[in-house]
């Protein structure tokens, strides 16, 4: 008897034993926050949080993140030249003349946004860019000369109005071109670029391994994972209201899910007293004037940017009914009067809290 309690407890203690150098040989290091801030991307500031190991992997990461963004911004920018790059604005001065040879970025980019003017029956169209070029000029002028500030002519809005068939946009995949059938088209992905480039990166991100960080880009925000301890990223939905004390309406707990918001309260002037904004609606040819902000949430960061212009220029009834052609997306509305109107699964799935 005593011969097996010694046998016994030497097992016990050998078992022990193996289990302390098991813990001690798999014990990891904890995870630790990084941050990178910069204003270089899209013309808006922008961070990346990451969660890693140690600080040479996590700067990798940010630093590849960030550099990735840069490029996703020369290659989709509308207004100025790089050398070395033909991106959205070589093919807007070619239009009419010749097709040009383009990134597979940019193709890439245009096929989705293609697919989603048709998915939307035209509420986000990146061939809009005579239209919002029109406004873009007025709106700049107004704001560097307040007291001149003036509306475009609904004469022009109208002719520009005729340039906006997306038809006309002809991508050859096979020789990597893309070239404006008619001269006096232009491209403008304002309303689908950044959040499409988001998600690439974000998807890049996790195929390197990434799973824990957050990229918020302008206010397009992309969840990797949770947080490093496993908790939820907490993200406030702006209050559009810039006035009221508390600047966000509640907070949304996203676990690989996006957040984009539109809204007035973004991009304006002044004309007369009264405020004109940058999103467009493609039956008025004026500032869209059904709500006040809505805000996507889904997985896909270009999807986020596409419907939160597409459902912003509806009324609620048909935003909601768009929605519901796109499974997995939900949305909040912030009407005219203030009221906040939710899809049915908004809650649900962003983990809504009440805001702080």
């Amino acid at each position: 008897m005593r011969k097996r309690l010694g046998i016994t407890l030497a097992a016990v203690l050998i078992s022990a034993v193996a289990i302390v150098l098991t813990l001690v040989l798999t014990h990891e290091p904890e995870l630790v926050r990084y941050k990178a801030s910069f204003f270089d991307v899209f013309d808006t500031y922008s961070e990346i949080i990451v969660y890693a190991r140690d600080e040479q992997s996590a700067q990798a990461t940010l630093d590849t993140a960030h550099e990735a963004l840069r490029t996703y911004h020369q290659l989709f920018d509308i207004y100025k030249d790089y050398e070395g790059i033909n991106n959205i604005k070589t093919i807007n001065d070619q239009a009419g003349i010749a097709p040009v040879a383009v990134d597979t970025r940019i193709i890439d980019m245009l096929l989705y946004a293609r697919d989603m003017q048709a998915k939307t029956d035209g509420r986000m169209n990146v061939a809009m860019g005579s239209v919002l070029k029109l406004w873009h000029d007025h709106r700049t002028q107004g704001i560097d000369d307040p007291l001149n500030a003036t509306l475009p002519d609904m004469a022009a809005l109208t002719a520009a109005a005729s340039h906006t068939d997306i038809r006309q946009m002809i991508i050859d995949q096979a020789a990597g071109t893309v070239y404006l059938n008619d001269p006096a088209m232009a491209l403008d992905v304002g309303a689908v670029a950044k959040g499409y480039a988001v998600e690439q990166v974000a998807q890049a991100m996790i195929a390197r391994g990434v799973s824990h960080a957050i990229l918020s880009i302008g206010g397009n925000v992309r969840s990797i994972g949770t947080r490093g301890d496993g908790t939820s990223w907490r993200v406030n939905v702006q209050n559009p209201d810039l006035s009221a004390e508390n600047t966000g309406l509640m907070t949304l707990n996203l676990n690989d899910l996006s957040l984009v918001t539109s809204g007035s309260y973004q991009r304006y002037y002044t004309v007369a007293g009264k405020q004109y904004h940058h999103i467009i609606d493609p039956d008025t040819l004026l500032p869209a004037a059904h709500t006040w902000a809505v805000s996507i949430v889904t997985e896909d960061s270009g999807l986020a940017d596409v419907l939160s212009t597409a459902l912003y220029t509806l009324p609620l009834s048909q935003g909601l009914a768009l929605l519901a052609q796109f499974p997995g997306a939900e949305a909040v509305w912030v009407t005219l009067n203030g009221d906040i109107v939710r899809s049915p699964g908004f809650s649900a799935l962003a983990g809504e809290e009440a805001a702080p």
